[in-house]
């Protein structure tokens, strides 16, 4: 037998530790001279762009910054945000990204939690920045100016991010991985159940599904990407590395308005965006003339909740090119995507949307997605009906939660990490969820399926968002309790919603209850089914 190690160790000549910092080196180094972000009237090249990553860099470092520091931000999706995913890192430091919507609780909880050291923060959130300090004394506060958006001064006591980084090293040596498991961001999950559990990512992990994106995208060189998914989510799902790798333009966006969206993919041929079924719907939904200047081919990809059919078909009638993905922080954002198969295009668009509403096949750079027993841990039959919980296993997985060893062996109890997200496999090997564990409806014995109903609400004309969860009944234990917001300037009744879901639904699965309100919903469009199952406790008053 042949030695094949014998001799022939690993060195520098010949193994480097995968990083996502080396592909803003390589976009600066190939393309500098080519647009790298668009924000108003700023205009920035990738070399200008490196340049304030590596200025930053060396700013924290001057400021005591040292590998495995943690530094938050708190910032919407403008240039600073592109630039402090490079930039951090490359101090050696670890970037955790914080929601702009979260309360002041879980704001304290996280900086807490993860040890942030520094805080870079938009002016605009001054305030809560200022009392987050006063039980954070020794937390360093960075300012943020948005000139764009006419943000408040830097307050007195705080640090200027201009400043930091005018005074920076534009040549700072970037400090690259001692290695690839090394932590590069922390990102927390949402705590609706308790305090928010911190997932911490490697660099190894981050550039796999940075490359993952591109893979399952087919994305261009110098590809336009409107920034419509928040950054702070999933590090917008791992976006701000891979368009540095294909030496595209962040066009950053403040805040979501659908009418500015497709303003700016017009104006500046937005060629790729993500976003949750939520903001998908309020485009499909916007007056035609506001898209009417939009000549060209876009591609959307949209994940954070099962989109539905009639989502679906909306989009491509508008001549967007959907892709559907599925994961959860724990797996970088998507990791399985619903990949389209040529003999599809000659089914009819009901047939075809249907197919592309499953979650899929796993992406390119992680190893293994199945769907299994929780309890035996057997794959349960590819047969489109038997349940099981959605498992992943691979590159594209968290190191684990910080700081809570008891969470992260749960959650990879069996060597796979535990979705709880249920679902089947089909016959073809593509993933459909059926519901979380914790959305399953049960009625009278009958297991019943709230994004099944969800689906076949969707399909009336008048509605723009739905939620369905369980609400208490004295006779069948639970029924579907429907929450639904209707397209504005159109009516509907519970009745005619009735009728609507007993043509498309099994009697016992159509709602019982239905409620008309603006849902709920997260920064990222994720509609809060907790905050509505709470409602639904007290909806059964009203059944019909």
């Amino acid at each position: 037998m042949t030695d094949f190690d014998k001799g022939l160790e690993r060195r520098a000549v010949n193994f480097a530790a995968l990083t996502p910092l080396d592909f803003i080196a390589r976009a600066a180094d190939v393309y500098g001279a080519r647009t790298a972000v668009v924000y108003g009237s700023v205009r920035r090249s990738w070399r200008e762009t490196e340049e304030r990553a590596r200025r930053l860099a060396s700013a924290l470092h001057r400021l005591g910054i040292k590998r495995s520091d943690t530094v938050a931000v708190l910032l919407p999706n403008i240039p600073e945000m592109v630039e402090v995913h490079f930039g951090v890192p490359m101090a050696g430091a670890v970037l955790n990204a914080l929601n702009t919507r979260l309360d002041y609780a879980s704001l304290l909880f996280m900086l807490r939690h993860g040890e942030a050291r520094i805080l870079i923060v938009d002016t605009e959130s001054a305030s809560l920045a200022d009392r987050l300090r006063t039980d954070l004394p020794g937390l360093t506060i960075i300012g943020v100016h948005d000139r764009q958006a006419d943000t408040p001064a830097i307050p007195a006591g705080w640090l200027d991010y201009e400043a930091l980084l005018a005074d920076g090293d534009a040549q700072f040596s970037r400090q690259a991985p001692a290695d690839e498991w090394d932590a590069i961001a922390l990102n927390y999950t949402s705590g609706t159940t308790g305090d928010p559990k911190g997932v911490v990512y490697h660099h190894r992990g981050a550039a796999m599904n940075a490359i993952s994106n591109i893979l399952e995208w087919d994305m261009p060189k110098h590809a336009v990407y409107l920034w419509t998914l928040p950054m702070f989510h999933c590090n917008g799902w791992c976006f701000p590395w891979t368009i540095a790798a294909r030496a595209g333009v962040n066009v950053c966006l403040r805040k979501f308005d659908a009418k500015v969206v497709l303003d700016l993919i017009a104006a500046e041929r937005v060629t790729h965006y993500c976003g949750a079924p939520i903001v998908q719907s309020a485009l499909a939904s916007a007056p035609p003339e506001w898209r009417s200047a939009i000549q060209h081919r876009v591609s959307t990809m949209v994940a954070g909740a099962p989109p539905s059919p009639a989502v679906i078909a909306q989009m491509a009638a508008m001549g967007f090119d959907l892709t559907h993905v599925y994961g959860l922080t724990e797996v970088y954002g998507p990791a399985t995507v619903c990949a389209k198969q040529t003999e599809w295009e000659q089914l009819d668009a009901a047939a075809q949307s249907q197919l592309n509403a499953r979650q899929g096949v796993r992406y390119h750079m992680q190893a293994a997605v199945t769907v299994r027993d929780p309890e035996t841990m057997e794959t349960v039959p590819a047969d489109g009906e038997t349940l099981g919980e959605i498992m992943f296993r691979g590159n594209i997985c968290m190191k684990g939660y910080l700081k809570n060893a008891k969470a992260t062996d749960d959650a990879f109890r069996g060597e796979w990490f535990h979705t709880g997200d249920l679902a089947v496999m089909s016959a073809d090997g593509y993933v459909r969820i059926k519901d979380r564990s914790k959305d399953i409806i049960i009625s009278g014995g009958e297991n019943i399926s709230s994004i099944e109903v969800e689906d076949a609400i969707y399909q009336h004309p008048a509605v723009v968002a739905v939620a369905v969860v369980a609400a208490p009944d004295a006779k069948w234990g639970e029924v579907p309790c429907a929450f639904v917001e209707t397209r504005a300037g159109m009516t509907l009744t519970a009745e005619e919603m009735i009728v609507h879901c007993k043509s498309l639904l099994a009697s016992y699965k159509v709602p019982k209850i239905v409620i008309f309100k603006e849902l709920p919903k997260t920064s990222t469009g994720k509609i809060q089914k907790f905050a509505l199952r709470a409602e639904a406790g007290s909806a059964a008053a009203i059944n019909l």
